[in-house]
């Protein structure tokens, strides 16, 4: 990989304690106010659902603190983001919306993530670059 800009850098740590309760107090709207279809279909069938819920709230958290330094970025919304995962397990963004939009019109923009957990806390780090143009 060569050179690149960086755009923004984004942290977020959520505490799955925290995601277990909202599940339990609230249910399927919590799970529907922060993820997609897609990823609500992933995380129904895990172990610990609230596991994975955190460590997709601290991706999107993340790519949507790395994102800001693009205009217009604060009108990005949790359905804007969904977190997928590589056949070997590695997780990235599909972007939707405004923040597909926002990519496009700044871009080529790249978003990196990277995702972690503990038995008690979801983390994630997102990355957004520009890749330096390809020698002709």
């Amino acid at each position: 990989m060569g050179p690149m800009e960086l755009i923004g850098v984004g942290i977020d740590l959520v505490d799955i304690a925290r995601v277990e309760r909202m599940l339990a107090r609230h249910g399927d709207r919590v799970i529907a106010r922060f993820l997609t279809d897609r990823e609500r279909a992933y995380v129904v069938g895990k172990h610990r659902p609230a596991m994975h819920i955190a460590a997709r709230i601290a991706a999107k958290e993340a790519a949507y603190k790395a994102l800001q330094p693009l205009p217009g970025a604060r009108a990005v919304s949790w359905h804007h983001l969904e977190v997928e995962r590589e056949t070997e397990g590695r997780p990235f963004l599909v972007l939707r919306g405004l923040a597909r939009d926002l990519v496009e019109r700044h871009g080529p923009l790249e978003i990196q993530l990277s995702l972690s957990h503990s038995d008690a806390t979801a983390g994630a780090v997102a990355v957004v670059v520009r890749p330096a143009p390809r020698p002709a």
